[in-house]
């Protein structure tokens, strides 16, 4: 499994412990930015990582900014990309039972750092249904 993962500046700290927790599970991680904490603008980095899931270079992406709003809206415009939203288990489980979501969104000043990562694995470990009715929405969602 390949993650791309970015962040703004808001998103910096959590993004680096999500960094190491993936790279803990032998998951392999690219870092598309920010490098830093100084000011930086998130869609930016929300379109290297949507770009990266696009293309196939990553199987998944994870954006973070302050509250995951603008990474979500940010990401949501790309077409082939279904990004999430979440800040508990059952949204990042659902997501990918249902939604077949193929990025997740967090915001560093909404969640804390263990809930971050609990989410994460939620997300990753979630394998899409393939239910016939889910297919069908996100057909509808992709036309």
């Amino acid at each position: 499994m390949k993650i791309a993962i970015g962040s703004d500046h808001g998103g910096f700290a959590l993004k680096q412990e999500v960094i190491k927790h993936l790279t803990d599970r032998g998951i392999e991680v690219t870092d598309k930015g920010c490098y830093d904490e100084k000011s930086c603008d998130y869609p930016i980095y929300a379109k290297e990582v949507t770009s990266a899931v696009t293309s196939g270079e990553a199987d998944y992406g994870i954006l973070i900014c302050g509250t995951g709003i603008g990474m979500s809206i940010t990401a949501n415009k790309v077409k082939g990309i279904r990004a999430a939203l979440c800040h508990d288990n059952f949204s990042a489980q659902a997501t990918r039972e249902h939604n077949n979501a193929n990025v997740l969104c967090m915001g560093a000043r909404v969640i804390g750092a263990g809930h971050a990562l609990m989410i994460v694995d939620t997300f990753l470990d979630t394998p899409f249904s393939n239910d016939e009715r889910h297919v069908r929405r996100i057909s509808m969602i992709e036309e």
